[in-house]
C-alpha cells in the first residue's frame, strides 16, 4: 500500500510539475510526458507511450488532460487518472486565478507582452521536434503502410483542407481494417 502511495505522489507531482512548466498547448506536453514517464521513471516504454498519445489525441477534450488520463490509468488505474488530472489541472487553475486577478495590469505591461512573443518562437520549436520525434518512429519502423499513412494525413491537412477529424477517422478505420486481414485474434491465449 505504501508503494502505490509512493507511485501515486510521485505522478501527482510529475504532472503538477509538466502541466506548470508547459506552455503553448497540449501538444508540447507530449514530449515532456515521454521525457518524464518513459525517458526518466521508465514506467511505460516508447512504443506504448506512442499508443497512448494516439488514444489522448483521438479523444475529446484537451490533449493535456487526456494525455494525464491515459497514463495515469496505465500506471495507477482510477487513483492514478484522479490524481495524474488533479496535477495537470492546478497549475493552469492557479496560474489563470491569478493572471484573471491581476489582469489590467497584465495587459498593459510591454515586458509580459515581449515575453509571451518570446515563449511563441519556444512552443513552435518544441512542436516540431514532438512532431520529429514521432514521424521519425514511423519511418524507422520500415512499415510502408505507416509512412504512407503519415505522408497522405499531412499532405491532405495542409494543401488538401481536408478536417482533422475526417483523417483520424480514416486511420482508425484502415487500422481496423488491416487488423482484420492480417489474420490476428484478440481474446485470451
Amino acid at each position: 500500500m505504501e508503494q502505490k502511495g509512493h507511485l501515486l505522489w510521485k505522478l501527482f507531482l510529475s504532472t503538477f510539475y509538466l502541466s506548470a512548466f508547459t506552455f503553448g498547448g497540449g501538444y508540447v506536453i507530449i514530449t515532456l510526458l515521454k521525457d518524464k514517464f518513459v525517458d526518466q521513471y521508465h514506467w511505460i516504454d516508447e512504443e506504448e507511450m506512442l499508443d497512448l498519445v494516439a488514444i489522448a489525441q483521438s479523444s475529446p477534450g484537451p490533449i493535456a488532460i487526456n494525455g494525464a488520463i491515459v497514463v495515469g490509468y496505465k500506471l495507477a488505474g482510477i487513483p492514478g487518472v484522479l490524481i495524474s488530472v488533479a496535477g495537470a489541472v492546478l497549475p493552469p487553475l492557479i496560474l489563470l486565478s491569478v493572471i484573471s486577478y491581476f489582469y489590467s495590469a497584465f495587459c498593459s505591461n510591454p515586458h509580459i507582452a515581449a515575453l509571451l512573443r518570446g515563449m511563441k518562437a519556444g512552443v513552435g520549436a518544441v512542436i516540431v521536434s514532438v512532431v520529429y520525434d514521432m514521424g521519425k518512429k514511423i519511418v524507422d519502423s520500415g512499415d510502408l503502410i505507416h509512412i504512407a499513412v503519415m505522408l497522405a494525413s499531412f499532405f491532405l491537412s495542409c494543401f488538401c483542407g481536408v478536417n482533422v477529424v475526417f483523417l483520424i477517422l480514416a486511420a482508425a478505420l484502415l487500422g481496423v481494417l488491416r487488423f482484420c486481414l492480417s489474420g490476428k485474434k484478440g481474446g485470451a491465449a
